[in-house]
Formats: structure tokens, C-alpha cells, sequence
């Protein structure tokens, strides 16, 4: 049988001791922010996703109830991997979030492995716009979120987030043309890109999870 409790009452249980609860909050809200960090780097992706965790009990000031404990935690994970860029990539402030990229910073490929030519120039591409407009996509294609949602998690207002994702679309279209190689497969990766972009939320997954 389910536990109906909210994510709010599961959290104040878990800080107050019940691990059984925390258990409970892990499970639901796991695959999301695996994925946050699954796109991004090539390892370590369970120490992130654990300090995101430890991070959300920890915080006595913390979720309240207003906007989504999704959103909330997100914007945890988003900070964590902030301050990881920062300790081991030379990310120097959160401005730099407007203007660097993964493919910049990091260089190497994340640990996603895709099947079809279409996701691999989609996942590079994505590498390569800004971190905060990646990041805006992905939780607008994988997690499905709403303006407000996102903007909590970018800690920005909502007319922010609409102009962010504009300019996203716009530049991931540039850059797929680029990285393709072929007109053909750049054509084919832009007449589908929701589908391409939504079929990757299924490899964003931990391969130790049955």
C-alpha cells in the first residue's frame, strides 16, 4: 500500500528522524534529479544526487509548501552542481551560467549512452548552449515542468524563464545544424526535436535501479 502523506509531511518526518519517510520522499523524486545530473556529467552522479538529498533534510529553513517540493529540490541539485563546477571546473560565478557551457567546461561527453544518431547530435548540442538555457530545457522537455516551476528552479521571474526558453530553442536549432555533419541529419533531428528531446528522458536512468 502507498504512503498518501504529502512530500511536505514526508520531509518534516524525515527531519525529525524517520528514515522510513525520507526512504519515501527518496523514492519519489529520484529519477528526476538522477536525470538532472546524468545529462550533465560523466560520474560521480550518485554523490550529487545524495548531496542533494542530505542538502534538502538538512535545510531547517527550507520547503515550506509553496510551489512544488519538485521544484524545490531541483533548485537544490541546481546549486550543488554549481558549487561542483565551481570547486572542479573553474566556474567562477553564477553570472557565468548565461554564458558557459558544458561542452565548454567539462569537455568530455555526460555517461548517457544513445542509440539513435538524432539523440547523440540533440545531447551535444544541448552541451553547448549556456548552462542555465540547457538546463531550462530540460526540465521543460524531461520533467515536464511549468514556467513557475522552472523559474523556482532558476530562481528567476517566470517572464524570464518564457524568454530563456525562446532563446534556448533558438540556439539549440543553430547548434544542431552545426554539430550534425549532415543537412539530412540535422533536418531529421529538427522535424522531431520534442520526440528526440522526450526519448531522452528514457535513458536518463540509473543502470543499478531493476
Amino acid at each position: 500500500m502507498g504512503d498518501d502523506r504529502s512530500d511536505r509531511e514526508l520531509l518534516e518526518a524525515w527531519r525529525s528522524g524517520d528514515n522510513e519517510s525520507g526512504n519515501t520522499l527518496l523514492v519519489r523524486h529520484f529519477a528526476a534529479v538522477y536525470r538532472f545530473f546524468a545529462g550533465k556529467v560523466s560520474t560521480g552522479v550518485q554523490d550529487l544526487v545524495q548531496q542533494t538529498f542530505l542538502a534538502c533534510v538538512e535545510r531547517g529553513d527550507g520547503f515550506r509548501g509553496e510551489g512544488s517540493f519538485r521544484s524545490y529540490l531541483l533548485g537544490i541539485a541546481r546549486h550543488k552542481f554549481i558549487d561542483h563546477l565551481r570547486s572542479k571546473h573553474g566556474l567562477r560565478n553564477e553570472i557565468e551560467l548565461e554564458s558557459r557551457s558544458l561542452a565548454g567546461l567539462l569537455g568530455s561527453p555526460s555517461q548517457v549512452a544513445a542509440n539513435r544518431q538524432e539523440q547523440r547530435v540533440l545531447l551535444a548540442a544541448l552541451r553547448r548552449l549556456p548552462l542555465d538555457l540547457q538546463v531550462a530545457l530540460e526540465l521543460h522537455y524531461w520533467e515536464e515542468m511549468s514556467t513557475a516551476e522552472i523559474a523556482e528552479v532558476l530562481d528567476v521571474p517566470r517572464g524570464t524563464v518564457k524568454t530563456r526558453l525562446h532563446r534556448a530553442r533558438e540556439q539549440l536549432r543553430q547548434v544542431i545544424a552545426e554539430v550534425a555533419g549532415s543537412d539530412a541529419l540535422a533536418a531529421a533531428t529538427l522535424a522531431n526535436l520534442e520526440q528526440w528531446a522526450r526519448s531522452l528522458r528514457e535513458l536518463l536512468v540509473d543502470p543499478s535501479q531493476p
